[in-house]
């Protein structure tokens, strides 16, 4: 039996609550999905135990974080090891309302959702959970476009942020970034998600394609995917709308040598995960961040070997999975 099989026949998905909350975003009409899972028998709500995340450019929290694979996802495991899981929808993504320009042709308006709208709508998720919970701080987790929006968030709210966990967080670059495919840019794009297999595949060695994503992975994973979109002839061709913001901002900030904020700012705990085989967050670029991270109280690497940019997805999931509960249960504290 596999390490995955193994963590998954330990879960018992029934004690396990899973809450939804639609929260106001400060925009009129515009509303945060926030999910919600936690162990049954939690009735104390620490701060060191309650984990808000969000998602990258392209895909929601849900998409990304609690797909159950094998029957268990991401945000069941962090539950079951006693975790207060909130992960949010930035608007314009998963089940948070989507802009009104999102309804119309993509030419017909510039980019939507940029980066500054993606951290006033983490910041947003973070006051609800501090509210519902009594607390005043959380751990934070993302990845990608995320890890800039969390980051930001974290280097301007010191104290409102325990601890902070990022997977392959965005960095200057000096050449092209896959996800910017160039050209003009709408307020959204169209993205093929039945053929993404092959990308994902691709950005691995070909010896291990075969063993990366395990049978049936894919399937659950794009089948969860297009159920979140909106549009029926987008979904019934197995393409998804994503907001073109956060893509206009890879050529204002990380291709233009101008970071959106300085990591150096960020005082809470790090951990960066990345995988070895990640191309959208190549290993030199992501230790180029991590060297930037000057000001936190203490930072770690570590690296996923045989992984993509999609590390939680993948056959090796558990290590990045383990690495995150440990990082955030540990009681260590530099001298």
């Amino acid at each position: 039996m596999s390490n995955n099989e193994l963590a998954s026949s330990a879960f018992d998905a029934s004690q396990v609550v899973f809450d939804e909350h639609y929260v106001d975003s400060g925009t009129e009409g515009i509303k945060l999905y926030l999910r919600n899972k936690r162990r049954k028998d939690q009735e104390v709500f620490l701060a060191e135990k309650t984990i808000v995340m969000v998602h990258g450019a392209t895909f929601s929290s849900g998409s990304l974080y609690d797909v159950p694979f094998n029957g268990m996802s991401f945000i069941d495991f962090l539950a079951h090891q006693g975790f207060d899981v909130f992960a949010v929808d930035v608007r314009g993504y998963g089940k948070s309302t989507r802009p009104p320009e999102m309804q119309a042709e993509a030419d017909l308006n510039p980019p939507l959702v940029s980066t500054d709208t993606g951290v006033t709508d983490f910041a947003t998720a973070v006051d609800f959970v501090l509210r519902l919970r009594g607390l005043k701080a959380v751990n934070v987790f993302a990845m990608s476009w995320g890890g800039t929006v969390a980051g930001a968030y974290a280097a301007r709210n010191a104290d409102k942020v325990v601890k902070l966990a990022l997977l392959a967080p965005q960095w200057l670059s000096d050449v092209p970034i896959p996800i910017d495919q160039g050209g003009r840019l709408g307020s959204y794009r169209l993205v093929p998600v039945k053929a993404a297999l092959a990308r994902w595949l691709g950005t691995s060695p070909e010896y291990a394609r075969d063993r990366l994503v395990p049978e049936g992975w894919f399937d659950l994973w794009s089948e969860f995917t297009l159920s979140e979109e909106t549009s029926q002839d987008d979904r019934e061709q197995g393409k998804l709308r994503a907001t073109n913001g956060p893509i206009q901002d890879i050529r204002t900030y990380w291709r233009a040598g101008t970071p959106y904020y300085q990591p150096s700012e960020i005082r809470a705990p790090v951990l960066l995960l990345h995988g070895e085989w990640d191309i959208d967050v190549p290993l030199d670029r992501a230790r180029a961040y991590f060297e930037q991270l000057t000001g936190a109280s203490y930072r770690r690497w570590v690296e996923i070997g045989e992984a993509t940019h999609l590390a939680l997805m993948e056959s090796h999931r558990m290590q990045a999975y383990a690495e995150v509960v440990r990082f955030f249960d540990e009681a260590f504290k530099p001298e």
